[in-house]
């Protein structure tokens, strides 16, 4: 739904994105929450756009086809958190970091894009602790890192593999769907 530009009114749905891309640019994980960008190809040029104006730079928040972009970089990996205009940049800011921090524990402090390929699913159920439906959940890494593992019967992930994780949350739901 587009907003009314003379009524803003206060909203839950406080992020419209969150993507990653690598060091070229190409997408790595995207997670759209509203139509702003309905298709893939009008997403994609959005984020070639982002890319090409952040890549070189070294602040912290761009504002970029009426949208606010909060991102950080690491290594090869360029991480972005995106809402509307007058969205409040810190609130951005704290699931960007969170988000970054929870990967970090995740990955073993390895945040680079071939630790992040092999860890998928992790990157899907982090995002998915922090960020539902556009309402920002948790912020803190600890909450989300414990919530992802908890998913994966208990065992910290520095002793499972997040496949693992994934694996025995997949046993899990079929055996509750055979109760």
């Amino acid at each position: 739904r587009k907003m009314d530009a003379l009524i803003l009114e206060p909203s839950l749905y406080t992020v419209k994105a969150v993507l990653i891309l690598d060091n070229d640019g190409e997408r790595l994980y995207a997670k759209y929450y509203d139509d702003t960008y309905p298709t893939v190809k009008e997403q994609k040029a959005f984020e070639k756009n982002i890319f090409n104006k952040t890549h070189r730079t070294d602040s912290e928040i761009a504002l970029l086809e009426g949208l606010t972009v909060v991102y950080k970089s690491n290594i090869d990996l360029y991480f972005y958190v995106i809402g509307s205009s007058h969205e409040n940049e810190l609130m951005l800011m704290s699931v960007l970091n969170c988000l970054f921090d929870s990967l970090s524990q995740m990955l073993r402090k390895n945040v680079e894009k071939r630790a992040l390929l092999e860890n998928m699913e992790g990157l899907f159920l982090a995002v998915d602790e922090i960020v539902d439906g556009g309402v920002i959940l948790e912020s803190d890494p600890q909450q989300v890192v414990h919530r992802v593992a908890l998913r994966g019967d208990d065992v910290p992930l520095t002793e499972q593999t997040v496949t693992q994780v994934l694996q025995s949350a997949k046993e899990q739901i079929k055996w509750s769907l055979l109760r």
